[in-house]
């Protein structure tokens, strides 16, 4: 099998575990910080390339901001992502306060989770289908005969079910992280 199919996998894996760190359970995560940028200087930079983002306990998040003069940027941007989280201001940087999950809201982010979940068991049967095709196509042209042709499917086919493993396994713990 070759290394395309294998990368395109692994690519739905990546994006997978990449959402599911932005679905916040009730355990605060620096990497939920990730996705806001916070203008310095003129221009639209990362939170962490303006200051450093710790965990301070289980639900606070502690972000110190190198150039105090970005404070107040750090605190809006942080405020315009829209996480449902507070903000205390202090001395030493900002504080990113996580409240308790309701149930209510428990449920639509395991329902976010399975879309995720969903969309990437897509990706990976499109990458399926593609694969299939291309064998398929190779075997009319003559490329390959037809004890390959089965060889390569099974190997392809061997592939899409690990990494379909490996996504609901990814989703298993989300879920679990989100029941919790």
């Amino acid at each position: 099998m070759n290394t395309e199919i294998k990368q395109k996998l692994q690519e739905a894996k990546d994006w997978l575990q990449k959402e599911f760190t932005g679905i916040r359970t009730g355990q605060a995560s620096p990497a939920l910080l990730d996705s806001v940028k916070v203008e310095s200087y003129g221009s639209m930079m990362p939170l962490n390339q303006v200051g450093t983002v710790g965990v301070e306990d289980a639900r606070t998040l502690r972000v110190s901001i190198w150039d105090a003069s970005v404070v107040k940027a750090a605190e809006q941007a942080i405020r315009d992502a829209d996480l449902g989280v507070s903000l205390v201001g202090d001395s030493t940087g900002l504080r990113v306060i996580f409240p308790e999950l309701t149930s209510e809201r428990r449920q639509q982010l395991l329902k976010l989770a399975k879309n995720k979940f969903e969309d990437a068991r897509i990706s990976v049967r499109a990458v399926r289908d593609d694969a299939m095709k291309a064998i398929e196509k190779s075997e009319k042209a003559g490329e390959i005969g037809e004890d390959e042709k089965f060889t390569k499917k099974e190997v392809v086919q061997s592939a899409v079910d690990e990494s379909n493993q490996s996504l609901e396994s990814l989703f298993v713990k989300k879920e679990s992280e989100l029941k919790a």
